[in-house]
């Protein structure tokens, strides 16, 4: 396989003018490297980058440098003409390669409305970073129209997490929305993430070939008709020789065939309930992808793309073209990299997901890229093919952010509106009474009344045994975006509050991890990031003390019991704190973990167990943190 070539630049896209325009940092780019530079060219993908798509029935072509459109026009055979031949009485061969365009993009989580949060595209002149607004689902389809008409040879494909943990507009009506909205924009292929598994597999199946939910009925008033397009599953068994979705899908373009191979990561059940994955059983990923190898090459195909969720870790601070990291040679660290170079290597381009990370990377000789999370990118892989072998002559790939300086789709944004007027009436159904506003600002110590409420119902909704047996949750005061106010509380509020569909995991660490966890909240930089526990967690820290050794050992309690430092506990936190988010590795070092309920979920259960119109919840306390001089 040749050496794959990744785009190194977000404006090095071949998007058509609008996704460009207006664009501060794109003209800043495109100062500073110049593209090819007028009608200059190396081949014809060049030409198709810097000038967009030919007119109609020309192509592109590259000739000493210069770009030039001709004819692309085959005259009948019955014509009586040569027009258009580049040498008459001579048979014209055609083109000796076609060219195909992968689109891609992972763990959109059910995020049709615009998401929270900005994409970092650079460094402004007073060293401050430079973010744009990115996401929404009708601007995300304009953009997939824009790059899909530049190449008749598109496949759109998803790396996981397409639905699950989603927002209420969506999580309500079971992801159904999501469905239909990417049923509009023509996504093609989908593997498989832990989270498409969250209300089970018979769930999942339903996505696929439609019909009512079993227990809430067609809610929108007009069934529903399933997935347009496939889900994949290649390390999905439920059986002998029996996956759960099929392992692969093959797509032919100009007589060159490419197979596109989905699968999520082995590692589903820990992230998942017991019941979403009873049945099945989850392969190696890499072993899959290799057995299949010969069974495609006996078919005819050369041209393998894996679209796998499972990713990396790329540095923070680091912009979405970029790989860089803490792994080998400064490149990005994380499963996919193992996965990688263990692949055979007629694999040639790997989608990946699941960490919600952006990077752009040639690892192995394979092209490995992802998109962020929540529909902010669009990853834009070219492949050019050989007709004569069939294989990938070269492979480039771009994450384009979806901005919001393009028209909206029509048709998506009338399928948002009908969800958002039936979502509305179930948002403003009353869950609980609080008897004073419950907020997200923090004492000295950096308690909140909000942050331990939160906790305390996830660990309330892990504390059973069958599900985690939890004896202490902690929440991270950035996963919580609004505070509740005093009175009653509708379920819109509750979902305000913890907007991001995270899911409670709980985990066992031993008494020195948690002190660990603990010290980690200071950070050598001067950083402070103070996690809040659930009741009956206690402990004291010396604000004076040196970073690393500022809580004292023997102060951390639960339910008045000192922790061991050798003994083991269970411990809950969202999904995001769990695989090491906001720099707490510690919660990554976890074992034995158990996915449970979502947050919004677990926070409306408790408010109700808890709270009513005539006994409201009062504020917990602020004394389980004690801040020591």
């Amino acid at each position: 396989m040749p050496q794959a070539t990744p785009r190194s630049s977000l404006l090095d896209a071949r998007p058509s003018v609008f996704l460009l325009a207006g664009a501060f940092v794109t003209g800043m780019f495109l100062f500073a490297q110049g593209g090819c530079g007028g009608d200059e060219c190396q081949d014809a993908a060049d030409c198709r980058e810097d000038k967009g798509p030919p007119a109609s029935n020309t192509e592109w072509v590259c000739g000493d440098t210069r770009c030039e459109q001709h004819s692309g026009q085959v005259p009948p055979p019955d014509s009586g003409t040569d027009a258009g031949r580049p040498d008459a009485g001579t048979p014209d061969s055609g083109p000796t390669t076609v060219s195909v365009q992968v689109l891609a993009f992972n763990d959109f989580h059910g995020q049709l409305e615009e998401p929270a949060g900005q994409i970092l595209t650079g460094v402004a002149p007073d060293g401050g970073p430079v973010r744009v607004n990115a996401g929404g689902v009708t601007y995300f389809a304009r953009h997939i129209a824009a790059l899909r008409a530049t190449n008749p040879n598109t496949v759109v494909v998803a790396a996981g997490d397409l639905i699950g943990a989603s927002p209420l507009l969506s999580g309500l009506f079971h992801d159904e929305p999501t469905v239909e909205a990417m049923n509009l924009i023509g996504l093609d292929l989908v593997a498989v993430g832990n989270h498409e598994f969250d209300e089970g597999s018979t769930e999942l199946l339903r996505m696929q070939s439609g019909g009512c939910h079993p227990v809430d009925g067609c809610q929108d008033g007009d069934g529903f008709p399933g997935a347009k397009f496939k889900f994949l599953a290649a390390n999905v068994a439920t059986g002998v020789d029996r996956t759960l979705f099929p392992r692969y899908d093959v797509r032919e373009f100009e007589g060159v065939k490419v197979a596109f191979i989905g699968m999520t990561l082995e590692n589903t059940p820990e992230s998942v309930i017991p019941t979403g994955v009873a049945g099945l059983t989850f392969k190696d990923e890499v072993q899959t992808v290799n057995a299949l190898v010969p069974e495609l090459r006996r078919q005819g195909v050369e041209a393998i793309i894996v679209v796998v969720h499972q990713g990396g870790i790329p540095t923070s601070g680091s912009l979405v073209n970029e790989c860089k990291g803490a792994g080998a040679d400064g490149l990005i660290s994380g499963a996919i990299v193992g996965m990688a170079k263990g692949l055979n290597d007629a694999v040639d381009v790997i989608v990946s997901g699941h960490t919600h990370q952006a990077y752009n990377c040639v690892i192995d000789g394979k092209v490995v890229t992802s998109a962020s999370s929540m529909g902010q990118l669009v990853t834009d892989i070219d492949l050019t093919l050989s007709k004569a072998t069939g294989d990938v002559v070269e492979a480039r790939a771009n994450n384009v952010i979806v901005t919001r300086d393009v028209q909206e789709v029509g048709a998506v944004k009338e399928l948002v509106t009908k969800y958002q007027e039936l979502v509305t009436p179930r948002a403003n159904r009353v869950i609980g009474w609080v008897s004073q506003t419950l907020r997200t600002q923090t004492d000295s110590a950096g308690q909140s009344t909000l942050g331990f409420v939160i906790a305390d119902s996830h660990l309330e909704a892990t504390k059973p045994a069958n599900l985690g047996g939890a004896q202490v949750a902690f929440m991270n005061p950035g996963g919580m975006r609004a505070g509740i106010a005093q009175g009653e509380v509708t379920y819109g509020e509750a979902f305000t509050t913890q907007p991001f569909g995270n899911s409670l995991v709980t985990l066992t660490l031993t008494g020195a991890q948690i002190e660990q966890l603990l010290e980690r909240q200071w950070r050598p930089s001067g950083a402070t990031l103070m996690l809040l526990p659930s009741a009956g967690f206690t402990y004291a820290f010396s604000a004076s003390a040196p970073v690393g050794s500022r809580v004292d050992p023997a102060s951390i309690r639960i339910n008045g019991v000192t922790v061991d430092p050798a003994a083991n506990y269970r411990v809950t936190a969202n999904n995001y704190l769990a695989s090491g988010g906001d720099g707490f590795q510690v919660f990554a070092e976890g074992t034995n973990r158990l996915g449970g309920a979502v947050d919004s979920d677990a926070l409306e259960a408790y408010l109700k167990a808890h709270s009513s119109q005539a006994s409201p919840l009062p504020a917990p306390a602020l004394n389980r943190i004690t801040m020591l001089p």
